[in-house]
């Protein structure tokens, strides 16, 4: 079904899958560094376009500085609060928070949202799957929505965190049943998912047997103890030494 440009090609075990599998007009090889803190860099995320585009023009109400806390059913924690809890500037979290309010009024965000938010920023593909596993990521006390305190925090490690934030994130997402521990089955379940999601419009194109292939690299990196499951040990001390699987967090920035 799909045809590799290159039959010799290899996935390589990283966290999303081949990272020599890059969109065109991205550098291969890349390095992980840390994200600069830049609107730019901000932009590139579908939850933050989605967010902002919803968002009133700053300055036309003063009570913005406030959260306008009296406009909603839920009201969020303390600007100042937040602003210590991540990385985002007063502005952008006003930014955020004022778009937020617009979509969800109640305060709350469900995983319906999440797969019409997916739904539009992938039209090519089928996002159900990765916006349900994503949403769950984000849904930590796991209640079936989200505040938009959880949503900025989690916001705030992928895009701005460090690298063992955002590696421990990325434990979380593959933990689906969040029983500390990551199965090839679960790992599979989320490779499916991205690859369902864009696979078939990166380049090169994508093997069909390529998320399968990947789940078995990354367990044969993993799973130092060949017990057939990865703990949040095996997975921290592998990725911080393996540079493919460095170079593959950058690529969370197209996927989130």
């Amino acid at each position: 079904m799909f045809e590799d440009a290159d039959e010799t090609k290899e996935t390589d075990g990283s966290l999303l899958g081949d990272s020599r599998q890059t969109p065109p007009g991205k550098k291969e090889n890349m390095k992980w560094q840390k994200p600069r803190l830049t609107r730019k860099a901000l932009m590139k995320c579908c939850l933050v376009k989605w967010i902002l585009s919803s968002a009133a023009p700053q300055g036309s109400d003063s009570s913005d500085s406030d959260f306008e806390l009296e406009a909603v059913r839920h009201q969020p924690e303390g600007l100042d609060q937040l602003q210590a809890l991540t990385k985002f500037t007063k502005k952008e979290l006003q930014s955020l928070y004022r778009g937020f309010k617009n979509e969800c009024p109640s305060g709350l965000v469900n995983e319906e949202t999440f797969k019409l938010i997916y739904a539009q920023f992938f039209p090519q593909g089928d996002a159900t799957m990765y916006a349900h596993f994503l949403f769950n990521a984000f849904d930590m006390d796991q209640s079936g929505a989200i505040r938009f305190e959880d949503f900025v925090v989690g916001l705030s490690i992928l895009l701005r965190g460090t690298v063992h934030e955002k590696l421990n994130w990325a434990f979380n997402l593959y933990d689906i049943n969040k029983d500390g521990y990551i199965t090839k089955e679960e790992m599979l379940a989320i490779m499916k998912s991205i690859y369902d999601m864009m696979g078939r419009y990166t380049h090169p194109i994508l093997r069909e047997d390529a998320p399968i292939e990947h789940v078995e690299k990354f367990f044969q990196k993993m799973d130092r103890n060949r017990d057939g499951v990865v703990t949040i040990e095996e997975f921290l001390e592998t990725c911080q030494k393996d540079e493919n699987i460095m170079s593959s967090m950058q690529l969370f920035e197209n996927v989130i």
